[in-house]
């Protein structure tokens, strides 16, 4: 194994990574943004082809890309530690952030104000979520057989309720099979540097490891206790029964298949937590996804509110706001832990998996899919938003939630009405979305309390 000394101090490193992890709002797009102009543009520790080829491999990844584009450039300016501290840094923030609006939530949701805030908030994630359907359509839809996979994704979970890691596992092997026709639509695509800043660290310099089998075992192993002790510890204690190990086998297995990011693993997470589990109500669910795009770090940490709200609940032994604090952390580690083992464990090899023609296929398959996965968490978010009650209907093998159209909504409608117009007509960024509805929504429901 070959180790290079840390190219920038540590010290100045994790400076700029808590910098940075206090202005990763708006998504993924608006992070790797920031990290482009701290590192590439402002520092120049790296270079600008260097950064995207990074981003190009995190991409392949299931789960936060940004997160992961952060420990990847951590690694290679510090090595292991600069890996864990880019990483820890960038969620860090939101978790706390999180942590203490759950708590809000849950202490307060039953004000006057707290109400009218969130039926401005749920609304606008409407909006929010249709506007990243149509992004993922627009880069991943460029064929007609892609077309029908993301139909075929929308209406196997829609109408069908398959289970969301069966679609995915199906889209992999059609787009698999559809790149043995089409090798031309699936081939990796080349990372392209713009005219940037010559970098003050050449590349030749930056942290390397040698590829070996027994480096990638100690990595694999050691990640998977890691990642595990936690549930193992939680069971030992409370019981295997418990909504601890509940949550901490379910958020496990989520983070292996958040393929295309936060929002296409969301409705079933959703659908998990709310049908399955109970551990929340559809509408909290959309609640939560507004709070999570209003803090800084990956929108995925939305499961953080969710195991919140389940484990106050029905904390066991623990009284409600330390097992809710309990099950909000552990679900936390179970959910990002994987992304720190897919860099430390591929980054030696990214050259080979960045170029592999049958992994890009599988994910051209994905990808195609996400985009019917993410419609289906438009509808199932608008249903339980803008009525009150609906009811589930089922004839065989089909399994559809029917709204009472005499629960419609009024002002959750017009508020839904305006997060469109702000963001498709006047094109505005999510905070600003968020927070002009969660104004109006405040002034709506302070106005039909008052009538009422």
């Amino acid at each position: 194994m070959t180790v290079t000394r840390d190219v920038v101090s540590l010290r100045e490193a994790t400076r700029v990574w808590f910098a940075i992890s206090l202005q990763t709002f708006g998504g993924p797009a608006g992070q790797i943004a920031v990290m482009q102009r701290a590192l590439v543009d402002e520092k120049r520790w790296i270079s600008q082809q260097r950064f995207l080829f990074a981003l190009s491999y995190c991409t392949l990844l299931p789960g936060p890309e940004a997160q992961q584009l952060a420990t990847y450039v951590g690694w290679l300016l510090n090595g292991f530690r600069g890996a864990l501290v880019a990483g820890i840094l960038f969620v860090l923030p939101g978790v706390a952030a999180l942590l203490a609006l759950s708590a809000v939530y849950v202490a307060f949701g039953d004000t006057v104000w707290v109400q009218g805030l969130f039926l401005g908030l749920a609304p606008a994630v409407i909006a929010i979520v249709l506007q990243a359907l149509m992004r993922v359509a627009k880069r991943g839809l460029n064929h007609p057989v892609l077309v029908a996979l993301a139909a075929a994704a929308f209406i196997a979970l829609s109408v069908f309720a398959v289970p969301f890691p069966i679609v995915i596992a199906a889209a992999a092997a059609i787009g698999w099979a559809f790149g043995r026709v089409h090798p031309e639509l699936t081939a990796p695509k080349e990372a392209k540097a713009t005219d940037g800043p010559a970098p003050l660290i050449d590349d030749a310099t930056l942290h390397t490891e040698r590829p070996s089998t027994r480096r990638s075992l100690l990595v694999l192993v050691a990640g998977v206790v890691i990642w595990l002790l936690p549930v193992v510890l939680v069971a030992v204690f409370t019981g295997t029964g418990s909504v601890y190990v509940d949550q901490g086998l379910f958020f496990s297995g989520a983070a292996l298949v958040t393929f295309g990011g936060a929002y296409a693993v969301l409705a079933y997470v959703g659908q998990q937590a709310v049908s399955v589990y109970g551990w929340l109500t559809p509408g909290e669910m959309a609640r939560g996804l507004a709070l999570a795009e209003t803090t800084p770090g990956p929108l995925i940490m939305v499961v953080q509110f969710v195991a919140f709200l389940g484990a106050f609940r029905d904390p066991g032994p623990l009284g409600p706001w330390g097992g809710a604090v309990l099950a909000a952390l552990l679900t936390t580690w179970v959910t990002f832990v994987p992304s720190f083992l897919f860099i430390l464990l591929g980054a030696p090899y990214v050259e080979r998996l960045r170029h592999n023609r049958s992994l890009s296929a599988a994910l051209t398959g994905i990808t195609a899919a996400v985009v019917g996965v993410i419609a289906n968490l438009a509808v199932y978010f608008a249903l339980h938003t803008l009525f009150e009650r609906t009811t589930a209907s089922a004839w065989g093998p089909v399994a559809l939630n029917v709204p009472d159209l005499g629960s419609l909504s009024v002002p959750a409608l017009i508020i839904t009405v305006l997060g469109f117009v702000l963001i498709f007509a006047f094109k505005w960024g999510v905070l600003r979305v968020l927070g002009t509805c969660a104004v109006v929504g405040i002034a709506l429901h302070l106005a039909v309390t008052t009538l009422l």
